[in-house]
């Protein structure tokens, strides 16, 4: 599959717009994580403003729009999520800086990026899962977790194991949910970054459930037999 990056030239985005995107895209967090939690799918679906910040207007507005993500839901759904922020913050710096390095001039480059995105945030997790929270949170994550436990796996191999898939399908399905958000925000807000165009998302659906599965036949594999 072939997708044609669009060139744009650098220009300074006005501030009011950065303004106005900014709480849009806490917004667009918090309703993604609480859509989530609400049909029990197996993401979080939390930074996809995150994302589109970073993309559009910088990596460290983008940090700024996941951490108040996090507090905010931290304060409004309870304090779990608060110690994430950091993996919100890492997200942003990803896709903020990878963009800009000419990660976003092609289909399969900005597949990359979204997997830098879920290993990145992945190794930011971990220690929060397994030194804050002892290797659990509640969320569907865990139930891999313990099964990778039950193999005989050290706590943090287990967790690492379990997030990364998890992660995976996020960050991927997250990443072109923004791509798509990118194309029909104004040109004005798009136009000092090159980025493909966004393919359409059955295609994404697809690939991403079959690096996933992939990914979780190889653990089983290697847990299984090692």
């Amino acid at each position: 599959m072939t997708t044609q990056a669009t060139t744009k030239t650098v220009t300074r985005i006005p501030r009011t717009y950065i303004y106005a995107l900014v709480p849009a895209a806490v917004a667009l967090n918090i309703v993604g994580g609480y859509i989530n939690g609400f049909l029990n799918l197996p993401t979080f679906l939390d930074m996809i403003g995150t994302c589109v910040v970073a993309v559009t207007v910088g990596p460290w507005w983008g940090a700024l729009a996941g951490a108040a993500t996090n507090l905010i839901s931290g304060f409004t759904s309870g304090p779990i999520g608060i110690p994430f922020a950091a993996c919100n913050v890492v997200g942003a710096l990803v896709w903020g800086y990878g963009v800009r390095w000419g990660m976003g001039k092609s289909f399969v480059r900005f597949f990359i990026l979204s997997l830098l995105v879920a290993l990145f945030v992945t190794l930011m997790a971990v220690p929060i899962y397994v030194f804050i929270f002892g290797g659990a949170t509640g969320h569907f994550a865990d139930v891999m977790t313990a099964a990778f436990l039950g193999m005989g796996q050290h706590l943090i191999v287990s967790v690492f194991s379990s997030n990364i898939l998890v992660s995976l399908a996020d960050k991927i399905i997250s990443s072109f949910v923004a791509l798509a958000i990118l194309e029909a925000l104004p040109p004005s807000l798009t136009k000092q970054v090159t980025i493909v165009g966004a393919p359409k998302l059955q295609t994404v659906i697809w690939i991403t459930a079959g690096l996933v599965i992939s990914a979780l036949l190889i653990f089983l594999v290697l847990y299984g037999f090692g």
